[in-house]
């Protein structure tokens, strides 16, 4: 990474001249650089379910949407009519995302698909001269997330993933990272985040696939499997998540698509733990499994049993950091993250954040502009407008590409280390696994033919 590329990311992107001139859909807010209020991007989302809706529903004040895109149609035409009366017109819809990026009226595109098509359908994107917004986690592998540099790097595209913590839930996470920094907690010792954990599983049996679903597409870049589904719904697994099948919520619970809690609520925590360190720039030198249990059993790194959800179920994993920092990932206590250091401790999640640091606040107030000073200036109203200002800029936002695969590394490894039984040792600068071949194969992944990565 250049110098010039890890200041930039780090500014919070002011705008400047508007990039492109937008279809105006309805009356809204526009961001900072756009000169009129009917000078608003162009958007398209891919991927509807939970957190496509979400977003899409939040960007609306500031983005028209021109397009919606999904494999299953029953999802994809009831999202289109609630969008179609939140911003006064109906957007198309299509069942394959390629017809999204052949239209040269669309900006940008927001990808909130299952993780293993993110890569594909991002650097497809970016190629295709869309700017993108991917939903966390963005990789994978490791191997995909290096390649998403190159193709940002090299099309100058803006990319936001998705972590918005770094944005929104009420600047905590930016009040705790400015406590780290100010000293208030004294030399960071350890840091422990608390992502959850799942149940055990159970026998899931082949089914007949939904006729809304195109399941060979939802597949994708994965190997070819039966659709797998419950008989009934059933509550309670993963702390009261519906389980369906292989697709929609339970996506999460096989390494083939997902990386489990690992990748989801760690993407999050561990992402503001490297920031508040300052480790968003390097990587672990160490991997250590202190304790897990899986559900299945594995054997050279592969799960023996198709039939269950193979994530791991509990866990407790260490990451020795720069500066003899332990990073510390578990499914034990409070969703959220542990700082302690020399002279106290704080935890942070995105309804609270308390101890008596915090508390010594009331007294002695950290410095005027210090959220600003994390954040790199002004904190927007939502993830989505540091976005379009960073489109405007022509720069990147503030979740970028790079820092966001440093910190998905440890989880990435982490996943690697429970399922080969044991620690590896990381070089952060080659980005890759010490003296341990095994361990390297796992880094990337080959995709299915017939959906390789269109270069």
């Amino acid at each position: 990474m250049t110098s010039q590329q890890k200041s930039t990311r780090r500014q919070f992107i002011s705008g400047v001249a508007a990039g492109s001139a937008a279809l105006m859909i309805g009356q809204g807010q526009r961001a900072s650089g756009f000169t009129s209020a009917n000078d608003r991007p162009v958007f398209a989302t891919i991927g509807l379910r939970n957190q496509g809706v979400t977003i899409t529903n939040k960007s609306t004040k500031f983005a028209d949407f021109a397009a919606l895109a999904d494999v299953d149609s029953k999802v994809l035409g009831t999202n289109v009519e609630k969008l179609a009366n939140r911003q006064g017109k109906k957007p198309d819809s299509y069942g394959d995302y390629r017809r999204v990026l052949d239209r040269n009226d669309i900006d940008a595109v927001m990808i909130a698909t299952p993780d293993h098509w993110h890569t594909k359908i991002a650097i497809e994107a970016m190629l295709a001269g869309k700017d993108v917004y991917c939903e966390k986690p963005l990789t994978l592998t490791i191997a995909e997330g290096k390649l998403i540099e190159q193709v940002v790097k090299k099309t100058g595209r803006t990319f936001q993933v998705g972590t918005m913590q770094r944005t929104e839930s009420g600047q905590r996470f930016l009040q705790a990272i400015a406590l780290v920094r100010a000293g208030r907690i004294g030399k960071v010792q350890k840091v422990t985040c608390g992502i959850g954990g799942f149940g055990p599983s159970p026998a899931i049996p082949v089914a007949p696939v939904p006729q809304e679903l195109d399941w060979d597409t939802w597949l994708g870049p994965a190997p070819k499997v039966p659709y797998r589904a419950l008989p009934e719904i059933r509550k309670g697994y993963g702390g009261g998540v519906p389980l369906y099948s292989n697709c929609h919520y339970a996506f999460r619970n096989w390494h083939a698509y997902s990386g489990g809690k690992l990748t989801d609520w760690g993407a999050h925590h561990v992402d503001i733990a490297c920031w508040a360190i300052g480790a968003s720039d390097t990587g672990p030198s160490k991997i250590t499994p202190l304790n897990y249990t899986f559900d299945v059993d594995y054997k050279d790194g592969h799960p023996t049993v198709e039939d269950k959800y193979d994530i791991a179920i509990n866990y407790n994993i260490r990451a020795d950091m720069p500066g003899g920092i332990e990073l510390l990932i578990t499914n034990e206590g409070d969703n959220g993250i542990l700082f302690e250091g020399t002279k106290g401790r704080f935890f942070v999640n995105r309804g609270k954040i308390v101890g008596k640091p915090v508390e010594e606040l009331a007294n002695n107030p950290l410095p005027g502009g210090a959220i600003e000073e994390v954040y790199g200036g002004p904190v927007p109203e939502n993830h989505t407008l540091n976005f379009i200002e960073a489109i405007n800029a022509k720069k990147q936002p503030i979740s970028d590409v790079w820092t966001h695969n440093r910190m998905l590394e440890i989880c990435h490894l982490s996943n690697i280390a429970m399922r080969l039984d044991r620690a590896l040792d990381w070089d952060p600068v080659k980005r890759e696994v010490i003296g341990d071949d095994q361990a390297n194969s796992f880094l990337a992944r080959e995709n299915r033919k017939g959906f390789e990565i269109d270069m």
